[in-house]
């Protein structure tokens, strides 16, 4: 009976996040809305019983994916201009020690004995379940093309605030009265 009314709870609350996703004008707002239906699902698949699958949701396409569409969302709808100066000043040393301790991590894992890339498969052990078994698998014997697609997805994000954050060059053509050519403006040669 409990999960009959979680079910309706959890499927109610990810219609009404579905209608404010397509009803919402703010890009940012819908990507949010969006948010709330994958962690809805997410939820309904732990109903089901789906652990795994519950994860994935939330780490996925709830974490990574809709991480990526907010910054493609900020990349084509950047209509604000922002300072370019930075307010935190130790953001830059940090993410340099951050990126030599991941590039310290990935030469460890590429030079260790432990790892063997490629090498594992997916076979459960006696007292292990569908979770366990392919977390074993993907963090020992697949640990260097996992963080190597880290890896990958930071340099895209950092790529993309890169280039949202540079000055565009003011388009030639455009003039400074709002009103289109054919609302009794005269332009030169015209009249």
């Amino acid at each position: 009976m409990i999960q009959i009314a979680v079910f309706a709870v959890v499927a109610f609350a990810a219609v009404i996040a579905g209608v404010f996703l397509v009803l919402t004008r703010n890009a940012v707002h819908s990507a949010l809305f969006l948010v709330g239906v994958q962690l809805c699902l997410a939820v309904l698949f732990l109903l089901q019983g789906a652990f795994l699958v519950s994860v994935l949701q939330v780490m996925v396409y709830a974490g990574a994916i809709m991480v990526l569409f907010i910054f493609v969302v900020m990349l084509l709808g950047v209509d604000k201009k922002e300072a370019l100066i930075e307010p935190l000043r130790w953001q830059r040393p940090l993410a340099a020690g951050l990126g030599l301790l991941l590039v310290a991590e990935a030469t460890y894992l590429a030079l260790s004995q432990h790892v063997h890339v490629g090498s594992g498969g997916l076979k459960a052990g006696p007292h292990e379940g569908n979770v366990q078994s392919v977390a074993r698998v993907l963090f020992t014997h697949w640990a260097l093309p996992f963080e190597a697609t880290s890896v990958l997805l930071v340099v895209a994000v950092v790529g993309v605030m890169v280039v949202a954050r540079r000055p565009r060059p003011p388009s030639s053509g455009r003039t400074d009265d709002p009103r289109p050519p054919s609302s009794g403006r005269t332009e030169k040669g015209m009249a």
